[in-house]
């Protein structure tokens, strides 16, 4: 499967795709009618603004009223608090239990596939992107596409013919644990050029389900890079966007790399934030104590992976496969993809904080 052949039959009908979604015209209709009451329980309508709840009304010697929202809304701010204060070894351990069970296999096009390579799958999750940029889909539903896929073809021997089939399906199923409003299986097939039918999405949907066994929740990179980035935000002197904008860049381009699969992705987001902080401070060290604490890596842990992606972002200009570049030079996400690449890393900045 070429580049060229990939970008005729993956991406023909993407630019009009979205248009043609959101051309629905969506018209209100009353439901019901109104239900009769009787005469003597009928109650004289009261301007908006004479309205008054005698229930919330403190009077003296009682305890105040706080609406439910307000209840709500504290809730959130007290659990936003927690999760950014109080992520500890107890939350990293449980999502590594988790991991251990979700994650692919690592050697999977050696040891299973036989008729597809780690060049087809990269051309694939390349379309992929820009299926999610099309449909404006959230990035986790781009991570759990290419975890699924992964997984499948980790015990499933594929054909090339079916693979974007594959992908699609589960783009689709992703899209439907992640999305409020998810693509329809028609969207997907048109996206497609129409190269597969309904039944046959649906049939894959359902082959992917039954051999993951409906466990749709998995750790992703974003999942932990989404965390990492606060703990790293509070003593980074670059704009906040910018690291957020350049560590989501760099994780990124680890979905194209069949080798990232060796690992972790809490080890991915980690390596990203170290990378990210030294492209845009190169003269300060990347990584500190909070790093430290809130990840649970050292600087050591770090080197190989960092360097792996800081290869990545190298390469990236010259790369056959555009879309996250293209996606990442966009004004919303602050050119990032642009930012100058330093020609290396001081070996220094992988030596452990107590040294």
């Amino acid at each position: 499967m070429s580049t060229q052949t990939r970008r005729s039959s993956f991406s023909s009908s993407t630019s009009s795709s979205l248009a043609k979604r959101h051309a629905s015209s969506s018209s209100a209709e009353s439901v019901g009618k109104a239900t009769a009451v009787a005469p003597h329980l009928a109650k004289k309508r009261a301007p908006l603004g004479d309205i008054t709840n005698q229930k919330n009304v403190t009077e003296k010697g009682s305890r105040t009223f706080i609406p439910s929202s307000t209840l709500l809304y504290l809730l959130v701010a007290l659990l936003n608090e927690l999760l950014s204060s109080m992520y500890n070894r107890s939350f990293s351990s449980s999502f590594v239990l988790i991991l251990m069970k979700k994650r692919p296999s690592t050697d999977f096009m050696e040891i299973i596939q036989k008729d597809i390579n780690a060049s087809m799958r990269a051309i694939l999750v390349d379309w992929l992107v820009e299926v999610s940029e099309e449909y404006r889909l959230v990035p986790d539903t781009l991570y759990l596409t290419v975890n699924y896929i992964d997984r499948y073809l980790s015990g499933n021997l594929m054909n090339r013919q079916r693979l974007q089939l594959l992908g699609i399906a589960c783009m689709m199923i992703a899209a439907k644990y992640e999305e409020i409003c998810a693509p329809q299986v028609e969207e997907f097939c048109y996206i497609t050029d129409n190269t597969y039918f309904r039944d046959e999405v649906l049939d894959m949907e359902s082959t992917v389900l039954n051999y993951l066994k409906f466990e749709m929740t998995a750790p992703t990179a974003k999942c932990f890079l989404r965390r990492f980035v606060r703990a790293a935000q509070g003593i980074n002197e670059a704009p906040s966007m910018q690291l957020e904008c350049l560590a989501n860049y760099i994780a990124e381009l680890s979905l194209l790399e069949y080798t990232m699969l060796c690992y972790a992705p809490s080890l991915v987001a980690a390596s990203a934030i170290f990378l990210a902080k030294y492209i845009l401070l190169p003269s300060k060290r990347p990584w500190n104590s909070t790093l430290q604490h809130y990840t649970l890596y050292e600087p050591v842990d770090l080197c190989h992976c960092v360097k792996d992606l800081y290869r990545l972002c190298c390469g990236s200009h010259n790369s056959t496969l555009p879309a996250i570049r293209e996606k990442y030079s966009q004004h919303k996400y602050k050119f990032v993809a642009k930012k100058y690449c330093p020609p290396s890393i001081p070996e220094e900045f992988f030596q452990n904080l107590s040294c």
